[in-house]
């Protein structure tokens, strides 16, 4: 199994039990000490000159509780509430007088690693949960508008007629690294960053085992049969909405047959040619996401 991926571990208490105890949350959105978890347009925010999360009190920026949208509780930690608000429809918001003073939106991609890790799992959490707010505000149903309910975590259909209730959803893929004896395939697709190669990956399709669409993927993709498969850990990835499930697949043959469309190029590597990978003029994948620590557990045995 592979500890501590990137993401995980948050501290909050997710309190689902007292999403419906309405008295109790409008104290929560009184309280001082309750924390909040900005987004705007997908980027979160950390501060301009330290590695760490800007997650403002009410009492220092309590207005923007009020003036985002999709406002939810994720959860609570040592008595304090927090609540992931979008910000998206501000068109400036460095406008604001605490977040233009201290703060900058960011990827987290790209900030993510720097973070401490409770508070990398924080802000993935609010990414996650305001893209599905924002992607979900009519009834898949019957059409008709929907409003936030159960402090976040639900929205229900405005139509009584209908009144249907939809949660978050979360996509689940599967990501491997496919080895055959001292070697491992590492692949590029075409959006990924210059010379970076990584693990082979690939949404789950309805009726398949994790199992049967780790094999599917790699064969769609390169060609390779691959046997024993065996699940080394799972990452909450919220670029947009996926939860990576990762794998080590032994293969059972080694020709290569990329599907143009999905992989621009793959190779079998070395174990010392992957620990000197940039000698070959490639990159390893971002370091805080399951790839990498699925090709890091592999090279440490």
């Amino acid at each position: 199994m592979i500890p501590d991926l990137w993401y995980t571990k948050s501290p909050l208490d997710r309190v689902s039990q007292r999403r419906r105890d309405d008295i109790w949350l409008h104290g929560l959105r009184k309280a001082e000490q309750t924390r909040i978890v900005p987004v705007w347009r997908s980027r979160s925010l950390v501060h301009v000159e330290d590695e760490r999360a800007l997650l403002p009190t009410l009492a220092e920026a309590g207005d923007l509780l009020d003036e985002g949208r999709f406002p939810s509780l994720l959860g609570v930690v040592d008595g304090v509430a927090y609540f992931a608000v979008d910000l998206s429809h501000i068109e400036d918001p460095y406008a604001h007088p605490y977040i233009g003073e201290q703060g900058a939106f960011e990827d987290l991609r790209s900030v993510g690693p720097n973070l401490a890790r409770t508070e990398g799992a924080i802000l993935a959490h609010a990414r996650g949960l305001m893209h599905w707010h924002a992607k979900h505000g009519f009834c898949g149903v019957c059409g008709s508008p929907t409003e936030i309910t159960h402090a976040g975590h639900q929205r229900t259909c405005t139509n009584t007629s209908c009144g249907a209730q939809h949660f978050p959803r979360t996509d689940p893929a599967v990501i491997m690294l496919v080895v055959k004896d001292d070697m491992c395939l590492l692949g590029r697709t075409h959006n990924f960053r210059p010379r970076m190669y990584s693990t082979l990956a690939g949404f789950v399709e309805p009726g398949e085992s994790l199992e049967e669409a780790v094999a599917r993927e790699v064969f769609e993709e390169v060609g390779v049969r691959v046997g024993d498969v065996r699940y080394l850990g799972s990452q909450p990835w919220p670029f947009p909405s996926s939860l990576m499930l990762g794998f080590h697949a032994v293969a059972e043959t080694m020709e290569l047959t990329l599907d143009p469309e999905e992989i621009e190029d793959a190779r079998w590597l070395t174990r010392a040619e992957v620990e000197n990978i940039e000698d070959l003029g490639m990159q390893m994948p971002r370091a805080d996401s399951i790839a990498y620590r699925l090709i890091r557990t592999w090279l440490d045995g």
